[in-house]
């Protein structure tokens, strides 16, 4: 596709302007409504990443769009100095809605990650009885949790991880999806105080778990305990096909972290949830953030939350993907550059038959781009398919027509 005058114009400046922490698909993106995104040059693109799943609503939801601009004509900052006449009716909504006690309202997932540690942190010292600055949290290898240092510290990608030390400590990192090794660290180290994982491991290629992981690994940490901490910022909010991905498994969290689809990608909200006897650690001054729980956060993200709901998102997202995968497993059987598909709901991923050094899906993804899908590689060697759960079944199917088009060119 030949990039127009007003596209290339946008790209020189940013690339002259910004800093190059990205590697943006040569898209530039102006409006979006629904499943679809049209460039500054009017070309129209099925949405298939959901800004890394935030629009899960799709673009520009009406409901939503009339949320922020109502409470922004009223008032949109307070700061936690003082209440607000939204917070409060929000935190009942979300807490009601995934069954805890108290929330505690912030931006950004990585804001949220770092929240969640801090609790699990101050719980093991106060609860749990763990000598003071001792306490460490297991991760997983090939985790994503966000960029800020601290997370940067426990991860194993090195492009992320480079020439940002000296690292924070109090990590412990095991292989994904191995309960034993997650049972034997348990049992030989007592400074444990929480497990930090995502139900499915988005960025390291969507690497869905093997069946009941998650169950056994949440009995193990009763029996250690350990606190569940799930992070569900990309597949929570009816991303999976249940509203949080550990609902597959019938698992409760300890502490639940949501960010992204909480306000339908319009505004960025995010929240840890816990039960009183954990969040109540947590005293006046000692954690909070400027616009964490701001009134137009509160109202978008209520009115997102009952979208997914009115709308049963979920249920569209669960039978969808199911009828996603038969038909890519199609592609894959027919097509060599193919090698597998996987995922859960509409969160679902491709691997290419490359190594991830290999340029083969950032070129695959050039291509749908210029067939009219967007989509972006992760890990090198996967691309991800994430649409807005709005989608219908006759567009779901049209973007299948889409993808092999492109693949047998290849």
């Amino acid at each position: 596709m030949k990039l127009l005058e007003k596209s290339i114009l946008c790209i020189e400046k940013e690339e002259q302007f910004g800093a190059h922490n990205y590697q943006p698909l040569p898209v530039v993106l102006d409006r979006g409504e629904g499943v679809y995104v049209w460039d500054v040059d009017n070309r129209k693109y099925y949405d298939f990443l959901s800004a890394y799943s935030a629009v899960n609503q799709g673009h520009c939801h009406p409901k939503i769009i009339e949320a922020l601009i109502n409470q922004s004509k009223k008032l949109t900052l307070s700061s936690r100095a003082f209440y607000n006449s939204q917070l409060g009716d929000y935190e009942e909504f979300i807490t009601k809605l995934f069954g805890f006690d108290r929330v505690l309202p912030m931006n950004t997932g990585a804001e949220a990650v770092e929240t969640a540690l801090k609790i699990c942190r101050k719980w093991a010292y106060e609860k749990k009885g763990i000598a003071l600055n001792t306490a460490e949290i297991v991760v997983c290898d090939g985790n994503f949790h966000g960029r800020t240092t601290t997370i940067t510290s426990f991860s194993n990608d090195e492009n992320a991880r480079n020439n940002f030390g000296p690292y924070t400590p109090g990590f412990v990192s095991i292989p994904y999806n191995n309960l034993a090794a997650f049972e034997t660290l348990l049992s030989t180290n007592k400074n444990i105080a929480g497990f930090l994982v995502e139900p499915i491991q988005g960025e390291a290629g969507v690497y869905v778990p093997s069946e009941g992981y998650l169950a056994e690994a949440k009995k193990t940490c009763e029996q250690y305990n350990v606190l569940f901490i799930a992070d569900e910022i990309q597949t929570g909010i009816a991303r999976t096909g249940k509203m949080l991905a550990i609902d597959h498994e019938n698992v409760k969290a300890d502490v639940l972290i949501l960010g992204k689809a909480i306000s339908g990608g319009v505004y960025p909200v995010s929240a840890v949830l816990a039960n009183e006897a954990i969040m109540e650690v947590i005293k006046p001054g000692q954690h909070g953030s400027t616009f964490g729980g701001n009134p137009v956060a509160a109202a978008v993200a209520k009115s997102a939350l009952q979208v997914v709901l009115d709308e049963k998102l979920a249920e569209n997202a669960l039978k969808l993907g199911l009828l996603f995968r038969e038909k890519i497993q199609e592609l894959v059987d027919r097509y060599d550059v193919l090698v597998s598909v996987r995922g859960k709901g509409l969160l679902n991923a491709i691997v290419i038959n490359s190594d991830e050094s290999s340029s083969l899906a950032w070129d695959i993804c050039l291509k749908l781009r210029d067939n009219g899908l967007l989509a972006k590689p992760t890990h090198g060697n996967k691309i991800r398919f994430a649409p807005p759960l709005v989608i219908t079944e006759k567009q779901l199917l049209e973007c299948v027509e889409i993808i092999e088009k492109t693949v047998k060119t290849f």
